[in-house]
């Protein structure tokens, strides 16, 4: 069965604090987003790779992979409005209703090649796979009252991505029109009925957002 990657790379980096966006500063020598298109390739050299970028940002881009000799085939989508408007452009790209597709945040390039098999070997029997990791921090519910109460962190997880699905499913899912509550492409699924396999995430695939993640990734990438 075919597979596709919808990479969505659609921020600003304002809580970096520079003016470069995020999915394209160097981690160790490489932009973010290259590193996290290459982990899927290496899972399966003959994935198909969709880049979802803001139109303004495409230039740049092109900038990048000709400054750093980056050749990996890949198609650009046009991003959108908001991130389910993004993915909606990226599903765009896909001729067909059959394959198995994966939706991974550009900023996050350590997803392990364990974990993209994971969901993919999942998705054959259950069509919508999410990867997660266990809370290790205590949680409270802020009530509307004002008060808080300690929860108990062993019903909750951490979601993260790749989220893998199949394509037929995935595109039934986006004709739904946008909905605030759709803050992932599970939430996106899930609005149709459809049920999702949870499965093992790793705990270095997190979403670089502020500069102390930057700090994590090159310490990630320190021996490279």
């Amino acid at each position: 069965m075919r597979k596709y990657a919808i990479v969505v790379a659609g921020g600003k980096g304002l809580r970096m604090g520079g003016e470069v966006p995020k999915q394209f500063i160097p981690v160790h020598g490489k932009p973010v987003l290259m590193r996290t298109l290459e982990a899927f390739r290496r899972y399966d050299s003959e994935m198909t790779l969709i880049l979802v970028l803001p139109a303004d940002q495409q230039e740049y881009w092109k900038h990048l992979c000709e400054a750093y000799r980056f050749a990996l085939p890949h198609r650009i989508a046009d991003g959108g409005e908001t991130r389910f408007h993004s993915v909606r452009n990226g599903l765009e790209l896909i001729d067909g209703e059959k394959g198995w597709v994966a939706v991974h945040d550009g900023v996050r390039p350590f997803v392990s090649q364990d974990v993209i098999a994971r969901c993919f070997s999942e998705v054959c029997r259950h069509r919508a796979v999410v990867p997660v990791t266990d809370v290790v921090e205590t949680l409270r519910h802020l009530r509307e009252d004002k008060g808080s109460d300690t929860v108990a962190r062993s019903e909750y997880r951490l979601v993260q991505t790749p989220q893998v699905f199949d394509v037929s499913l995935l595109k039934e899912a986006y004709q739904q029109p946008y909905a605030p509550c759709f803050t992932d492409d599970a939430s996106v699924v899930e609005a149709l009925g459809m049920e999702v396999c949870l499965v093992p995430g790793n705990r270095e695939n997190i979403k670089l957002t502020t500069p102390f993640d930057l700090k994590i990734a090159e310490a990630l990438t320190a021996e490279e």
